[in-house]
């Protein structure tokens, strides 16, 4: 990989080393995908909205190394984090479906002092990118103000949302949606447990939030 997209992993390994761990897997392209190699795992429904209609085949790409890795691995429990909660639910649906004897546990989102969510997108963003980047969390925690007032129309949600994220000249939204929080599909009125899924340039960089509503 190219120095830049080294910096992220040089600074988890780091971070790993600090917290005991003794040892990392981390297997060459080349042993991942071998010559000749045309096996895939694609899962349906819950990867076709949000970041899945944006990167055509991004998760099939997910689920057939995530696969690929238990398989190679075996472990008997996996943690993904709940930032990139459109991941986790397709990996959460891959295990179950080809019923995979591995548990898959959901981590909270991680946040800095000020609200941004963690990401190692976060270093490309400028100080004023930085500042603006905390809008994302800002119109989540508006629209879970606006539930707890009892709001539960999914379209004024989701504006709310957006006028927030529409307060920064830097940032281009790709997404603001309403999902059912275990099927991914769009709901009209908050009536079940949902995710409300944020993605966004800031600068260059496209980061992703998102805050699970009950109703």
């Amino acid at each position: 990989c190219d120095r830049r997209a080294r910096r992220p992993v040089d600074r988890d390994l780091a971070l790993m080393g600090s917290v005991g761990v003794d040892v990392v897997f981390v297997p060459s392209v080349e042993a991942m995908y071998p010559e000749g190699f045309q096996t895939y795992v694609e899962v349906g429904d819950v990867t076709r909205p949000l970041c899945g209609a944006r990167r055509p085949g991004h998760f099939r790409g997910v689920t057939t190394v995530v696969a690929k890795l238990f398989h190679i691995v075996k472990p008997h429990v996996a943690v993904f984090g709940q930032k990139d909660y459109q991941q986790l639910l397709t990996i959460r649906r891959m295990v179950r479906d080809l019923a995979m004897d591995v548990d898959i546990v959901g981590h909270p989102i991680v946040r800095e002092p000020d609200g941004l969510a963690m990401s190692s997108r976060n270093v490309y963003l400028s100080e004023e990118e930085r500042r603006q980047a905390l809008l994302l969390s800002q119109a989540l925690s508006e629209a879970q103000r606006l539930v707890g007032d009892g709001h539960r129309d999914a379209s004024r949600l989701v504006s709310a949302a957006r006028e927030i994220l529409g307060r920064g000249s830097r940032i281009r939204i790709d997404y603001a949606e309403l999902r059912d929080a275990e099927t991914l599909e769009e709901i009209q009125t908050l009536d079940r447990p949902a995710v409300l899924a944020l993605a966004a340039y800031v600068g260059q960089a496209r980061l992703i939030d998102n805050a699970l509503l009950q109703p």
